[in-house]
């Protein structure tokens, strides 16, 4: 993994990534982080990097030009890589453990773009930058530290930087949910003891033990996290059910007729609403809407699901090759030409989350597709959309690549395509 840091201040930067952990790992090969001086590639005697913003207002905006040929000479240098170049910028998507996931599965260069001022020429983000990312919202006087951040949480988990991925993998937020407590000698303190569990040294019992208080930590702290995580085993199933008080319920469902549309629309508004919440970039440009349903009516492919009559959860499922999976970046598990059903609109209103519907909806998908003789289902999802991709992965599917959306009114038209093999 290489990251380059453009910056003003690569000074301040440089020692902080040269230290500790990552400056091992740099030692032994396995990272490089450089930090480059955007002044130098000014075209003026003066380095100015900045002038007065058009239309007036506070402060400056840092040029096109110099950042342009600070990348320029920076991807000349590298070579040919799988590159993502990011500004730092509050404006971003919010920056979580998902997107360092992706970042370190997805690319080798990462060229993290440091702003100052009043930012940057707005040109050079729409010509130059793969994406924007904020790790808050709040205002920095620069992207410096943002830049460190992210460099940090995706370095870390480079294979051979840490001792062992189970460093990382059972740490806070890597599948949804907060870390366990955390002791150490001596086994009281000021009149607190450790847990008998973690003293009697029984590994199945402390593995049970520790899960059992990320669920109960991360709902006490972070119940925004508590909502979207879907449990991967039945007894986490049976946990959450306890902490909710909200067993699994039994649902009825149908194929969805055009005066369900209201119902389905109220279903994905909630679902839309929930995902701007979260961060998550989809559904959030009139999408879906009522002539994408009756597209999907139409096709005979649209489930409605409801609990005692009232809408749940929907999702739609066709049976005919989508016209961008060939051109995904990546590879799928099947041939092209090979028969698979696509599943699309998967939502669940807010009342029925965690409550069973979303794996009830897949398994009747994937029943009508074993049923029809289809050797696999293909899905995709926003990068964000971790509630999303941690159902697909516990369900046995497995990530591909991004696809691009040629016919679709978001502005965001990538996704992340996931396929199932029976």
């Amino acid at each position: 993994m290489r990251i380059d840091i453009l910056t003003l201040f690569p000074e301040a930067v440089q020692p902080m990534m040269d230290a500790s952990i990552l400056g091992r790992a740099a030692k032994k090969g396995l990272i490089e982080i450089n930090c480059i001086q955007i002044r130098d590639f000014t075209e003026n005697r003066q380095q100015q990097v900045d002038d007065y913003p058009y239309g007036g207002g506070w402060g400056c905006v840092m040029m096109a030009q110099p950042l342009k040929s600070c990348l320029d000479w920076v991807t000349a240098q590298a070579g040919p890589r799988k590159r993502r170049v990011i500004y730092m910028s509050p404006q971003g998507a919010r920056f979580d453990q998902g997107h360092a996931r992706r970042l370190v599965s997805e690319y080798d260069h990462l060229v993290l773009v440091c702003g100052h001022y009043e930012g940057v020429d707005e040109r050079f983000i729409e010509k130059c930058c793969d994406e924007e990312l904020s790790v808050g919202d709040f205002v920095l006087t620069g992207g410096e530290i943002p830049a460190m951040a992210i460099a940090d949480s995706v370095c870390r988990m480079v294979p051979g930087v840490l001792s062992d991925p189970a460093c990382y993998m059972g740490e806070s937020h890597w599948d949804g949910l907060l870390e366990y407590p955390q002791y150490t000698r001596p086994e009281t303190w000021e009149g607190l003891t450790v847990p008998e569990v973690l003293r009697e040294g029984k590994h199945h019992d402390i593995g049970a033990w520790r899960r059992e208080q990320q669920l109960i930590r991360t709902q006490a702290r972070r119940p925004d996290m508590f909502a979207a995580y879907e449990p991967k085993t039945p007894e986490e199933a049976r946990i959450i059910a306890r902490l909710t008080g909200r067993e699994k319920l039994t649902y009825d469902c149908r194929l969805a007729t055009e005066e369900d549309i209201p119902d389905l629309l109220s279903i994905t508004a909630e679902a839309s609403a929930y995902m701007k919440e979260n961060g998550v970039d989809q559904w959030q440009d009139d999408f879906p809407n009522a002539a994408v349903f009756r597209r999907d009516i139409a096709a005979g492919g649209c489930w409605l699901f409801t609990h005692e009559g009232a809408p749940a959860g929907c999702a739609a499922e066709y049976f005919t090759p989508e016209p961008d999976y060939p051109a995904i970046d990546g590879a799928w598990r099947t041939a092209d030409d090979a028969a698979y059903a696509t599943v699309h609109r998967v939502a669940v209103k807010a009342a029925y989350r965690g409550r069973g519907l979303a794996d009830e909806m897949m398994q009747l998908c994937e029943d009508l597709a074993l049923g029809r003789g289809y050797g696999s289902v293909r899905v995709d999802t926003h990068a964000d959309n971790m509630p999303m991709q941690a159902l697909l992965a516990r369900r046995g599917y497995e990530r591909c690549g991004v696809i691009k959306l040629t016919d679709t009114v978001e502005h965001d038209p990538f996704r992340v395509g996931y396929e199932k093999v029976f």
